[in-house]
């Protein structure tokens, strides 16, 4: 299994200049507080994730989808969903994901960043541009916002 190590912000700004994004579409198939299992459509592919754990670092599989699997799988993914173009700037070692949310999550934007260990984790330093720290915060994982919503700061 692999390990996923990442980081997250809320972004109060877009930065300038944005390179080309790509639309995503997720759904959400369980409740549960710390396992995810997620469906994403994204530039014509589709997966089957599962997450297990939460904050900084967690459990990830990730299994590839056939169109037809991904679309009999998705109505159950009612009110479990989110939609979101994603950006990946590069920045130095390290490749940020920023992401700008619609529908009924519309302006909201974060950016993550994933990395190797936890070690490499803790020493990154965020670009000025980066908000609030959202990693480990409860309300916060995209399956929370998915079923609840933005929280209230």
């Amino acid at each position: 299994m692999n390990k996923e190590v990442e980081r997250k912000w809320r972004v109060l700004r877009a930065p300038e200049h944005l390179p080309a994004g790509d639309p995503l579409r997720q759904g959400y198939l369980t409740e549960s507080s710390d396992t995810e299992v997620r469906l994403r459509a994204k530039s014509g592919g589709y997966r089957l994730t599962v997450k297990r754990g939460r904050g900084l670092s967690r459990t990830e599989v990730e299994v590839s989808l056939s169109e037809e699997q991904f679309e009999e799988l998705w109505p159950l993914t009612e009110g479990q969903r989110i939609e979101k173009v994603r950006y990946c700037i590069p920045h130095g070692a390290f490749t940020i994901e920023f992401d700008v949310f619609s529908g009924s999550l519309a302006g909201l934007l974060v950016a993550e960043v994933e990395f190797t260990n936890v070690d490499e984790a803790k020493a990154y330093e965020a670009p000025a541009w980066f908000g609030v720290e959202l990693t480990g915060r409860k309300g916060w994982s995209n399956g929370d916002l998915a079923r609840e919503g933005q929280p209230a700061e």
